[in-house]
């Protein structure tokens, strides 16, 4: 029998729309998305994901090749709409190496001299794979390859920041826009990197007005943890959530334990903003060497991917050595309440609970 409360009728009907029995969907996090979670939040009746930022085009087709050996559920592949090339400041980026020799070993000459994947032969792979969902972040999909989705039948999610992102991801082809709110852990998806820190918004006032802005649905993210916050989020106009903080410590995404223990004690006000790590701005706990990196006295980051370069030694050292101090340590700020039990057990208790709060 149909819910009688708008908020849920809105949910169920996004459900049938892509085939699923729960409105959860598993945030594209790169790096942090194992076909494992996937599997997991898939089979317990949401959406899996994938972010391909760092995946060549046979790995992606390798990861929807073991997603599709473990669950016949849906999921999305996600890629970042690429910036244009980075300005090089040799002397910027040598005083980023001095700095971070105090948080791990001496940062090679080249480090910096990162070459993204092919983007086009990203784009080719995706179509290969043919998701049920193709989102993005960072922009806009060239019409051109909109086109090509469209012809095959996949749905395009676009990720926006504000309300004039969602209105131009409307215009451009989008089927949902997923507002992010600056509450969300990793990436902010500011289309612009320069404006991320200057326009970031809350979740509660982007919503509502994101869906009062556009006809599509609008699937909701950022700070979401719990049923109380998935109800809010329907409430406020959502067809559905995404959520990447609440499955990091879930067994099925394979964290880093120290990574994963951090998240369980962050409470709202240990998490910070920073380009320390990339070079793009993402919400991360507020570690030692995030918090050095934010003192006058430490040098401006260098561009995205740049600094994803010249911190990668240091990264690595970290995760070896189980530092969270040193570890890349995205999280959003509901990270507190992430439950540190199977996807599908997560998915299907919120679920549960939000549903109990709308009945």
């Amino acid at each position: 029998m149909p819910s009688t409360h708008p908020a849920l009728a809105r949910a169920e009907s996004f459900c049938r729309d892509y085939n699923i029995r729960i409105p959860i969907l598993q945030a594209p996090m790169a790096e942090a998305c194992p076909a494992s979670l996937a599997i997991a939040v898939a089979n317990a009746g949401g959406f899996g994901g994938c972010g391909a930022l760092l995946m060549e085009p046979a790995a992606i087709r390798e990861w929807s090749a073991e997603m599709r050996t473990g669950s016949n559920g849906g999921f999305q592949l996600n890629l970042w709409i690429p910036d244009p090339p980075p300005r090089r400041d040799r002397a910027a980026e040598d005083a980023v190496r001095n700095f971070l020799k105090q948080w791990g070993p001496e940062v090679a000459a080249e480090a910096g001299d990162v070459t993204p994947p092919d983007f086009a032969a990203q784009c080719d792979a995706l179509l290969e794979a043919g998701p049920a969902i193709v989102s993005s972040i960072m922009g806009l999909y060239p019409p051109e390859f909109v086109a090509r989705m469209k012809a095959r039948g996949i749905k395009w999610f676009a990720t926006v920041s504000t309300v004039t992102e969602a209105r131009a991801a409307e215009a451009a082809g989008a089927d949902a826009i997923v507002a992010q709110g600056m509450e969300a852990g990793g990436h902010r998806g500011a289309f612009e990197a320069a404006n991320a820190e200057a326009q970031q918004v809350g979740l509660f006032a982007l919503l509502p007005a994101v869906s009062d802005a556009v006809r599509v649905p609008v699937i909701a993210t950022g700070g979401i943890g719990d049923a109380r916050g998935i109800a809010a989020a329907l409430l406020l106009g959502a067809s559905a959530v995404q959520l990447g903080t609440a499955f990091l410590r879930c067994p099925e995404t394979k964290l880093a334990p120290a990574w994963a223990d951090a998240i369980g004690r962050a409470l709202p006000e240990h998490t910070i903003v920073t380009r320390a790590f990339t070079g793009r701005p993402g919400r991360s706990i507020a570690t030692a060497y995030a918090r050095a990196a934010a003192s006058m006295k430490a040098p401006a980051s260098a561009p995205y991917p740049v600094q994803r370069g010249l911190t990668a030694a240091m990264r690595a050292a970290g995760i070896k050595a189980g530092d969270i101090d040193r570890m890349q340590a995205w999280a959003g700020q509901g990270a507190a309440l992430a439950q540190a039990k199977p996807a599908g057990e997560v998915v299907r208790t919120l679920w549960d609970g939000a549903r109990a709060l709308l009945a």
